[in-house]
Order: structure tokens, then C-alpha cells, then sequence
């Protein structure tokens, strides 16, 4: 299709793709690969905010940064991850999306320092006309189906919470998300604050360099150990063809992780037993296993931190580093009071506690004028919005690696497009069904209390009981839905 808009169109001309991907990170490059090869015929462009591809594994620069899911499921289904390492660093996993854009073609189809700021639905032009800040400049281009993966975070800001007295203390505070390479934490003392997986990763790569350093957390997360090498994928490579290997070996991990997350869901205690069991395992008897390792929630409520080689465990054993459960009464001027009345020294504090959630990019979406509150939306499959014509957005899971999902949403998205091809339609629009109307509304994600999604779970769509109303985070259910069902289902609404 040509980058213009034809003579029948009455708009501005603008340029014109056919689809337009917003971000390129893991999921923008995936989206676009899967476009190139289903929907050959297609034009398209990938837009990023930033001067860079590779979204989170290009943004954090903390120390030990790496993966929480092994590369096997992480990694695209259409390219195998080939290193030892299953649990994988982040230079190499960004190494990974830039090879897959590479070998693709897909680079020279990405342009930098574009950020959407605005979108708008024209249902007499069957179009989006993206608003875009690019390197200052305002620039405007058309689409008919928009494609968003920028993620589900704020780039720009991570989470801090207010804390008393910050201003007193004479040492550095840097999030991770704010990480330099000039931060330096040679012998001195770090405190750590938070006890998700940036702080796990951040505590024993800090260990070896400082004099010491402090996990401060509030309350504690389930942690599981697990080599970082997965003996059973890099046998199967010596003697398989590396695609059927890495399918044989992609198979095994998605099937483990589906079989214990459903026994954190039948069995919650007997999970947790023998994750706590686990840890007294790695330190000892004597450590106080039940005030620093033993979550209030069950496991799963909350993504399991994974800790590759036991790094955690060992650092604390060695004395390098330490575990310390307390509320923060005060930051003082020579590091953080705690509401026992410990005081806690450090030169460098860092907030580990997590991020801000992002909607759709922060962009502003319009359909026919009229503004979007995607919290007054109904979910299809967790990819669409009721009544929002040709948007798909990719959020992947929040239990399983998010590549997973990514990839399946990717492929149903070019069914789409695909169906609206062979029919001469140029519109699409999830809409409630009749017997959808009284549906009751429930949460985008339910089952999941980790703070970033709970303090932005108003601002999500809703999903309701039935299908295909609903944001599943099971891999079958999805693959079914996604990847075999039928397309016009009688609630995915097309327009010629």
C-alpha cells in the first residue's frame, strides 16, 4: 500500500503505513517479525520513545541486571536461545533482540526519538493519526492498525515511596531504574531497599565490591534458587538440530512452570512449606528463616523472586551481605532509622521498590473524538478494548515468562489482519454482545497483589466472566483462544 492517503481521503495527507508498532523492545521486534512474515504485503513502522531498541533490557543498567524466567520461554519461539546460560544477563539478552532485528530486517524499519503522544480513531477515514514528538519536533502520520508494545511501565520514573527525612541523609539515593555507570559503591556500606527481584539481583552483585550491604525490607518474598545453566537444553543441543532442540526444551519449561504455578493454586501451603524448607536448606538451622524469608501472602500471590546459583544465599552466608526485616521510621543524616531504633549506616542507598505503571504508553487515545478512560473498557482476550477499533496492545504474563504471551498475541493479531484482508474489511471492533451486557466487572488481573499493579488496578480495563471477556494468564487457555479459535466470533465486530 502506498505511504500516502488517496485522493477519496479529505484528511491531510500524512504519511501512511498500514501498521504502525509502537516500541521496540522484546515484544515491538517480535510483533514485527511475525508481521513480515504473515502479513508479507504489509507496511509498517516500528516508532520508539527512546534512542535505542531492546525497552527494558536497554533502560536498566544496575548491577547483576538479568533475567527472572529462563531464556527458553523469554526468548521468541521462532528463534532459539543458543548461549549456556538459561538465566541470562542483561547485555546478553539485549544482544539477543538486536540480533533477531538484524538478521530480520527489522532495524532499518525502527525509527528513534518518536514518542506517541496522541492517537486518534477516524471511522470515516478507517484510520489512527498518531500525534508524535520527535526529538522536540510535533510530526503526525496515519495507520490503520495500531499495534502497542511499549510495555506496562513508566520509563521515565520508577516507584519511590515518600519517606521521612530524606533530605537528611548526606550519602547518594539512586533508584535502579536510574542506575550510571558512575555510581560507585567500592567499600562502602549499601542499603538496599525493597525485596522483590531487583533487590535479590542487586544484593550479591553488590557483595563482592562493597564493604557491606543491607537488604532493608519491609516483609519478605518467596525466593527459589535455581542454576543458572540448564543441563537438560544444552545436552539436547549436542544432539538434536538446534530448532527441535530448543522446541523439545521450550516445551519442558512451559510445562513446569504451568504445573507449579497450578499446585501454588491446590496447594498454597504445601508450595510454601517446601519453598521456606528450601531456604533454611541454603542457610542453615540457625537462621531466622521464619522473620526474613516467610511471606505473608501464599506463593504466587506475588511473582517468586528466582536467584540463580543461590548468589543470595551465598552472600549472605559469607557475611558480605545481610537481610535486615523492619519498617523505616526516618532517613538520617548517615543512612535510615527503623521504627525498632536501629539505626542503619550507608554512603549509598538504593531504592529498589519498584515501578510505576504505564497505560498504553501514556498515550492519548481518542475514537471519533472522543476520549478513551480504558478503566470503562472491556478486555477481549486481553489484547483488545471494547468499542476501540484496530488497537491491539501486548501485555504478556504477570505468572509465566511475558514472551509467552507476547508471542501468541502477536500471531492472533496477524489472523486479524489477515481475516480483514480476505473479507475487504477495514474495520474491527471487539463489542459487547447482548447476553454480554450485564456481565459483572472484575479486575484485569485478579490473584496477583504485587503494589505496582494493585496501586494501578483502577486505571486497567475490566474483564468479565466469560469468554471472550476475559484477560487469561493460563498458556493453554490462551493458545487455544488465540491461536486456533475462530476469528468472527460474533463479539469481534468488521466493517467494510
Amino acid at each position: 500500500m502506498s505511504n500516502e492517503l488517496g485522493a477519496n481521503d479529505r484528511s491531510p495527507v500524512h504519511e501512511y503505513f498500514d501498521v504502525v508498532i509502537v516500541g521496540a523492545g522484546l515484544s515491538g521486534i517480535g510483533a514485527a517479525y511475525r508481521l513480515q512474515t504473515e502479513c508479507p504485503g504489509k507496511s509498517y513502522v516500528i516508532l520508539e520513545s527512546r534512542e535505542a531498541m531492546g525497552g527494558t533490557w536497554d533502560l536498566f543498567r544496575y548491577p547483576g541486571i538479568r533475567s527472572d524466567s529462563d531464556m527458553h520461554t523469554l526468548g521468541y519461539n521462532f528463534k532459539p536461545w543458543r548461549e549456556a546460560k538459561a538465566i541470562a544477563d542483561g547485555e546478553s539478552i539485549l544482544n539477543y533482540i538486536q540480533e533477531t532485528a538484524l538478521e530480520n530486517n527489522i532495524s532499518q524499519q525502527i525509527r528513534y526519538r518518536h514518542a506517541v503522544k496522541k492517537a486518534s480513531w477516524s471511522s470515516n477515514d478507517r484510520a489512527w493519526t498518531l500525534e508524535i514528538d520527535s526529538s522536540g519536533e510535533v510530526i503526525n502520520l496515519k495507520c490503520n492498525f495500531l499495534i502497542m508494545c511499549s510495555g506496562y511501565y513508566r520509563y521515565d520514573q520508577g516507584y519511590t515511596p515518600k519517606f521521612e527525612g530524606r533530605d537528611r541523609f548526606a550519602g547518594q539515593i539512586v533508584h535502579p531504574q536510574k542506575w550510571t555507570e558512575d555510581i560507585d559503591y567500592q567499600n562502602k556500606e549499601v542499603i538496599v531497599i525493597g525485596s522483590g527481584a531487583t533487590a535479590v539481583t542487586l544484593v550479591p552483585n553488590m557483595a563482592d565490591d562493597a564493604k557491606k550491604v543491607i537488604m532493608l525490607q519491609r516483609s519478605p518474598s518467596y525466593i527459589v534458587s535455581r542454576r543458572d545453566r540448564d543441563k537438560t537444553a544444552n545436552l539436547l543441543r549436542k544432539l538434536l538440530p538446534e530448532k527441535i532442540a530448543y522446541a523439545i526444551t521450550r516445551k519442558i519449561s512451559i510445562t513446569f512452570q504451568q504445573f507449579f504455578y497450578k499446585l501454588t493454586r491446590s496447594k498454597p501451603e504445601k508450595v510454601k512449606n517446601t519453598l521456606i524448607d528450601n531456604v533454611r536448606q541454603q542457610l542453615g538451622s540457625n537462621y531466622d528463616v521464619e522473620t526474613h524469608f516467610t511471606p505473608r501472602y501464599n506463593p504466587w500471590d506475588q511473582r517468586i523472586c528466582l536467584v540463580p546459583n543461590g548468589d543470595l544465599f551465598e552472600a549472605i552466608k559469607s557475611g558480605k551481605a545481610e537481610i535486615v526485616t523492619d519498617r523505616i521510621d526516618t532517613f538520617t543524616e548517615h543512612g535510615i532509622l527503623l521504627e525498632s531504633g536501629q539505626e542503619l549506616t550507608a554512603d549509598l542507598i538504593v531504592t529498589a521498590t519498584g515501578l510505576n505503571l504505564l497505560i498504553l504508553g501514556g498515550v492519548e487515545f481518542f475514537v471519533d473524538n472522543q476520549p478513551i478512560g480504558f478503566n470503562q473498557t472491556y478486555t477481549y482476550k486481553g489484547i483488545m478494548y471494547s468499542d476501540v477499533p484496530n488497537l491491539v496492545s501486548i501485555f504478556g504474563y504477570v505468572n509465566a515468562s511475558w514472551t509467552l504471551r507476547a508471542d501468541l498475541m502477536a500471531e492472533y493479531t496477524c489472523r486479524i489482519i489477515n481475516k480483514m484482508d480476505q473479507k475487504g474489511y477495514r474495520q474491527c471492533t471487539p463489542r459487547l454482545r447482548s447476553q454480554d451486557k450485564n456481565m459483572p466487572a472484575r479486575p484485569f488481573i485478579e490473584g496477583f497483589s504485587s503494589g505496582y499493579l494493585q496501586r494501578m488496578m483502577h486505571l486497567l480495563p475490566i474483564q468479565g466472566d466469560r469468554h471472550p471477556w476475559l484477560n487469561s494468564q493460563n498458556y493453554q487457555q490462551d493458545k487455544k483462544n488465540l491461536r486456533y479459535s475462530a476469528i468472527e466470533d460474533g463479539a469481534l465486530t468488521f466493517d467494510k
